[in-house]
């Protein structure tokens, strides 16, 4: 993927590798409701703002991640709900990072999520604020928990899994730790497992943080990935 793709990722992934998740037309693409609000434009001309105008009055609350950008667009027809600024980060890694990639492959601790745990995934993205999550987010990928005294019925404890998605980039994302999990390191081995499964499909991962957030980039950097972009993260609605 050119430097030019990653700087319009989400239209890019929703137009390509995961139209079939996305509704929209050539102009304006987000993902199902049900999966979560992120969309992308093809450009940002008058007409595809109105365009997306009219996908957020007909499918609800939709959030653009624009590079470049540094405050909020207005978008006719909607409101904005919040913005925020992001970092977009890219995985460059030395050896000794992909030493520790590895290691996550074999810890016990480690179990794979699937369809049937999805209210509980739902229900800790809820309590935890990762960013975008929806009751079918993990449709998009593999995800990965921790659960409470390694047992299969405890309590989901920590998660990570894999959202956007292009031929040659796939996103680390919902990496989140309940507040009685912290402290354990769950999201660093969390985060190596799903770059592991990445970088084991010959891909490169990449993740999204918020600007502020110097406690969860601080971490990213010490697994290896380097910021490439500022993001601008705005979350429109329905006019009220």
């Amino acid at each position: 993927m050119t430097d030019d793709e990653l700087d319009n990722l989400f239209w890019n992934a929703l137009s390509g590798a995961q139209a079939p998740f996305s509704i929209g037309n050539d102009r304006v693409r987000r993902f199902h409701p049900s999966i979560g609000p992120l969309a992308g434009l093809r450009d940002m001309s008058p007409e595809s703002l109105d365009a997306f105008g009219e996908l957020v009055r007909t499918t609800g609350v939709a959030a653009l991640g624009l590079i470049g950008v540094i405050e909020d667009v207005p978008v006719p027809g909607t409101e904005i709900l919040r913005g925020a600024e992001g970092v977009q980060m890219v995985f460059d890694g030395d050896a000794a990072a992909l030493a520790e990639i590895e290691r996550a492959l074999d810890d016990p601790r480690i179990v794979p999520l699937g369809e049937s745990d999805y209210p509980e995934m739902l229900e800790l993205a809820l309590l935890t604020q990762p960013g975008p999550f929806a009751e079918r987010t993990g449709d998009l990928g593999r995800f990965w928990g921790v659960r409470e005294d390694q047992r299969q019925d405890g309590r989901l404890l920590a998660m990570a899994g894999q959202r956007v998605r292009t031929a040659s980039h796939v996103e680390v994302s919902g990496v989140c730790t309940h507040p009685e999990g912290r402290g354990n390191g769950y999201a660093a081995l969390l985060s190596r497992r799903v770059a592991a499964a990445i970088l084991a499909d010959g891909q490169c991962p990449l993740l999204h943080s918020y600007a502020d957030n110097e406690t969860a980039l601080a971490l990213y950097r010490r697994l290896g990935f380097v910021e490439r972009a500022r993001v601008r993260f705005t979350i429109y609605g329905p006019p009220a």
